[in-house]
């Protein structure tokens, strides 16, 4: 397979979405998520272009980072509070951030200020991770106690269903959330940005206002390891 030719296909779908939504593609940014991977298919998607790297187990963010260069990462996983001291100092974004528990952590162990994606489930499901909408603002205000992050956006993952209608009142939701909590302009959580959107539903996400997408099977390929 050619990771180029699927990074070309993926640019002409964003393109096609901002033009959508009236929005500029230089403002998506495209993860590449490896976890799924070898080390050698990652790095042909940073031969191809691809600039961030989402990885979601700490021992394959630590091997890929061991042998490739020049990758933004962010960790996309959930993350265990006693995992957080082997990798907080290998990542510049982590998406899972969901409980005050895990933010101590991150605050103790980090040596320098962490952007942050609140994990948030918007639909509901009991089988996903997340802050429930209702309790995020409350969670951000609580977050301004701890010097080592900051809360650079929103994250969701939406389900694998093809309602489009109800894809895009997830994705909404989460935008109306991200928004509010921008407008309170605090310095801990700027909240620009929102996570969401993979391989089956990220040229809706960008039409809800996502900034940045998660793309794995669509860019590098199916289960490889």
């Amino acid at each position: 397979m050619k990771v180029a030719e699927n990074l070309a296909a993926i640019q002409a779908n964003i393109q096609k979405a901002c033009e959508n939504a009236n929005r500029n593609e230089q403002d998506i940014t495209l993860i590449g998520v490896t976890k799924y991977v070898t080390i050698e298919r990652a790095n042909e998607a940073v031969h191809a272009g691809v600039t961030h790297l989402g990885e979601n187990r700490i021992e394959g963010l630590l091997a890929k980072k061991a042998e490739i260069n020049n990758a933004v990462w962010h960790f996309i996983g959930s993350l265990q509070s006693r995992k957080v001291k082997e990798m907080i100092d290998e990542v510049d974004f982590i998406h899972s951030l969901d409980r005050m528990s895990l933010a101590k952590e991150i605050n103790k162990r980090a040596n320098k200020v962490i952007d942050c994606f609140l994990q948030v489930n918007v639909s509901g499901e009991e089988s996903k991770h997340g802050i429930s909408p209702d309790n995020v603002p409350t969670f951000v205000t609580e977050l301004a106690q701890f010097e080592n992050i900051r809360v650079a956006g929103l994250m969701t993952m939406a389900p694998y269903i093809e309602d489009e209608g109800k894809l895009r009142d997830i994705f909404g939701r989460l935008r109306n959330l991200r928004d509010e909590i921008e407008a309170k302009g605090w310095e801990h959580a700027p909240c620009h940005y929102l996570s969401m959107g993979m391989s089956n539903d990220y040229m809706l996400a960008i039409e809800e206002g996502a900034t940045h997408i998660r793309i794995g099977s669509d860019l590098v390929g199916p289960y490889e390891e």
